[in-house]
Order: structure tokens, then sequence, then C-alpha cells
């Protein structure tokens, strides 16, 4: 059984002192891809040397919402020369974020519009940061879709059935992290079981989120796998077959071609 973590950040503190050995636990685990997602200009040229250095590991570069504010000049050239680089399979996390008072709404837009202008130009997807916007990200994807079918992912979904099906219907996929293994979430297995497995991801946001039975601890991509079955129990499939139902699909997005 290969799975594939979608969306982790290698590069954040957390696993300064043991990335490799989190790499190797993976695969021995059968993680066979991890993408590790960029946040600023430094953090995306940082992702892209994990990228280089091992082989299972593929980036994305971007911008996050939270971090808009801070940049530099020159940092969104950064990002824009490294979405050519070969080991960078897609743009962000972008999106907008309402919950943290980090960067005015306006400029989070700004970016939101650069990334999906560049993941056009590139012919690489993006991936979508949400939280307490739900309706302003959809709306923006309403307007960006004009252009035609979206090529982007809906990174932690946790947001409503009506979201999901109209994200579902402008092209986007949906990831789902360990908040979907949380007792609480009742509503959102609800959903998922509701939804086309073909259009679904597996993630950790390692070092966030770990699902149970690891709450609370630092998370990492070997993880996925607790997510994965949860969301197999949502369809009622064994965890073998979501697992080749994800791992397809997120290797199709991502254009990753996984090792034999």
């Amino acid at each position: 059984m290969q799975l594939v973590d979608t969306h982790c950040h290698l590069d954040e503190d957390a696993f300064a002192d043991d990335v490799e050995a989190v790499v190797n636990n993976a695969t021995e685990n059968g993680v066979a891809a991890i993408v590790t997602i960029g946040t600023d200009a430094g953090s995306s040229r940082r992702s892209v040397e994990l990228a280089e250095r091992f082989p299972s590991v593929y980036a994305v570069v971007g911008i996050h919402p939270n971090y808009t504010a801070a940049a530099l000049d020159g940092d969104w050239d950064t990002i824009e020369e490294l979405s050519h680089h070969p080991r960078v399979v897609a743009v962000g996390e972008t999106g907008l974020d309402r919950y943290w008072d980090h960067a005015p709404p306006e400029l989070q837009r700004e970016y939101f519009l650069r990334h999906l202008e560049l993941s056009r130009r590139t012919g690489k997807p993006f991936v979508v940061h949400c939280r307490d916007a739900d309706e302003e990200v959809r709306e923006m994807l309403r307007e960006n879709a004009r252009q035609g079918v979206l090529n982007g992912v809906m990174h932690s979904f946790c947001q409503s059935a009506e979201s999901a099906e109209e994200c579902l219907g402008m092209g986007m996929h949906l990831s789902f992290t360990g908040m979907l293994t949380f007792k609480r979430n009742d509503e959102l297995r609800t959903i998922a079981a509701g939804l086309p497995k073909e259009r679904l991801f597996v993630e950790t946001d390692a070092p966030y989120l770990a699902p149970v039975p690891f709450r609370g601890k630092r998370n990492e991509p070997a993880y996925v796998q607790h997510t994965l079955n949860t969301l197999a129990e949502a369809h009622n499939l064994t965890p073998e077959k979501m697992a080749e139902i994800t791992t397809t699909s997120a290797c199709r997005f991502f254009g990753i071609q996984l090792r034999s």
C-alpha cells in the first residue's frame, strides 16, 4: 500500500533536528511521496532544497496569506523563479485567513490572485488555505473559474457540504487532515462520505493537526495512514482500496510518478 501526504511543512523548526529520520519513517510506513509546502520566500526555498535532498519529497512554493504583510521586495520574484523548478509540483499555499489578524484582507486577496495567475501560467496546480473565510474564498474562485476549470485543492477541508459541492463543481479537489479523525467531527466524516472519492486527498499538515491517536503531539507524514483509515471507513472501503484511489488521484494532480 502506497500513500501520499499531500500537505506538510518539513522545513519548520519542529523537524530541524530529525528531518531525515522523519522522511525515513514515512517511507517505512508506506508513504511513497511527501509534498512539503512553502509559506514565504525563505520557506519555499527550503522546501525546494528538501525536495532536492530526498527523492520522495516534492515542493510547493508560495506566500501564505498570513505572511503576505511581511513579504519583502523581491520575495514574489523568488516564488515565480522557484515555481519553474522541476521538483516544484504546485504553487501555494495561498488563500484567505480571517482567524488571525496578520495581514490586511485586501493584501491577502491580491496575493491570492497572484498565485492563481501563476498557476495558470506555469500549468501547475494551486493549494488553497481557507480559515474563517469560506464565502470569500469561493467568491474569488468563482471569478477565476470564468477563465476555465480550476486546477486546485482545498487544503485541510473542514467547511460545509455546500462548500464542498461548489468547489468540486469548479474542478477543485479536497484534502483531509487529521481533523477527520477527531471524535467531535462526525459532521465532517458525514460530509466526506458523500463526496466522490476520486477527488479526495489525505494530508497531515505536519507538524500540526496530528490525528488520533497522536492528537496533541508533533504530527509527521507517517501518520497520514490514520486519516486514510478514517476516510476509508467513511466510504465503506478497505484502507488498501482507499489508498489506491487517493494516491492515484494525488499523483495525477501533482504530476508525481512514484518509484516502483
